[in-house]
């Protein structure tokens, strides 16, 4: 047989350049590898990656919920507090009154009290002072009466030069009072 002249070459035969994906001859191979990576991707998304947030979404819902509860609950329990200081506050104040009120009546009573011993001292140093202005005026009328009647025997005895009893003096004092 004779034997074909062989030829050596180094060359690369010549391909189309371009971005692979634009190939139109790769567009079975690619499709038939998208679709094998989609169904893969879907897969573990859907039976690994879906669980899992699934599962931090439902703790998160739960913990909202039950800090909410929870944030409920001290919000009631403020409330009640709030509502125990208000009645202890409205007590005290009602007890506070109530004191005032009491010392006040006590007060006004111990006052009441003492105005009427100062009253009653009063009139009695009254009483007591008038007493002792009427004696004082009797005594006062009795000595003005006198110094009349020796005043009357004096004017007679020195108008007339006669002399006057001291009872005719006395009963012309007398007559000239009324």
């Amino acid at each position: 047989m004779a034997e074909a002249p062989a030829t050596a070459t180094t060359e690369v035969p010549h391909q189309p350049a371009g971005f692979p994906p634009f190939k139109t001859e790769t567009y079975p191979a690619q499709l038939f590898w998208l679709a094998i990576t989609f169904a893969a991707l879907f897969v573990v998304m859907w039976r690994i990656v879906v669980p899992k947030v699934g599962g931090v979404l439902g703790d998160r819902k739960a913990k909202i919920e039950g800090d909410l509860l929870l944030a409920e609950a001290h919000k009631d329990a403020a409330r009640r507090a709030s509502d125990a200081y208000d009645s202890a506050i409205a007590a005290a104040r009602q007890r506070a009154l109530s004191a005032a009120n009491d010392n006040r009546a006590r007060i006004n009573a111990e006052v009441d009290r003492a105005k009427a011993v100062a009253d009653a001292e009063a009139a009695q140093a009254m009483a007591k002072a008038e007493e002792r202005i009427a004696a004082s005026r009797q005594d006062a009328r009795a000595h003005v009466t006198n110094a009349a009647q020796n005043a009357a025997i004096a004017i007679v005895a020195r108008l007339t030069g006669e002399t006057v009893s001291p009872e005719d003096a006395a009963a012309a004092v007398r007559a000239s009072q009324s």
